[in-house]
């Protein structure tokens, strides 16, 4: 039922769509969620994991998740990040994927909505370590469409993957146009 009225809120009343899919099979992968310039865009990826069927994840330090909240995160795809035992962000991320059947994680690589002129890599270094695809998705408010990209396994060399992922970027355009990363 709640598959249905996404639907209808998403298609026929915001006038939305989706383009391309993630393949069941990808169970685990770092979804690399760009431009992020509005607070839009998280019912956007609530209605697109509604909409998909898919489940869909995200990372939030630990002491967000204390009752009675972390029932609503643990519901929305959220994921207790423990940072304590000296790992790092990398590797305790890495961890989870480690410690879960199914994980797609979305990150959203600008950190911020306002303009930034370089894009953290820390979702490069979570998938390669992880050993799962990075999946290139858009928000893309021109368009009115959620893009989902091709999976690409990280190689271990940044800025050559970084240059196959940003096609997926190209004329995209945030809530926000002038506070989205361009990737050149």
């Amino acid at each position: 039922m709640k598959e249905v009225i996404y639907k209808w809120i998403f298609f026929r009343l915001m006038g939305w769509k989706i383009v391309g899919t993630i393949a069941p099979e990808v169970k685990k992968c770092v979804m690399m969620v760009m431009p992020h310039t509005s607070a839009h865009d998280f019912y956007l990826g609530i209605f697109t994991r509604g909409i998909t069927g898919l489940e869909m994840n995200w990372v939030g330090k630990k002491e967000l998740f204390k009752f009675p909240l972390n029932y609503y995160f643990k519901y929305m795809g959220g994921e207790p990040l423990d940072r304590s035992g000296g790992l790092n962000k990398v590797d305790s991320i890495a961890a989870i994927f480690d410690r879960k059947e199914v994980f797609r994680l979305a990150v959203l690589p600008e950190g911020t909505r306002k303009k930034v002129d370089t894009i953290k890599t820390g979702f490069y270094f979570i998938a390669l370590k992880a050993n799962v695809p990075i999946i290139p998705v858009t928000f893309d408010f021109g368009r009115k469409q959620v893009s989902l990209g091709k999976p690409l396994m990280p190689t271990g060399n940044l800025e050559e993957d970084l240059a196959i992922l940003s096609k997926h970027f190209i004329g995209v355009k945030g809530k926000i146009p002038k506070n989205g990363f361009e990737f050149k």
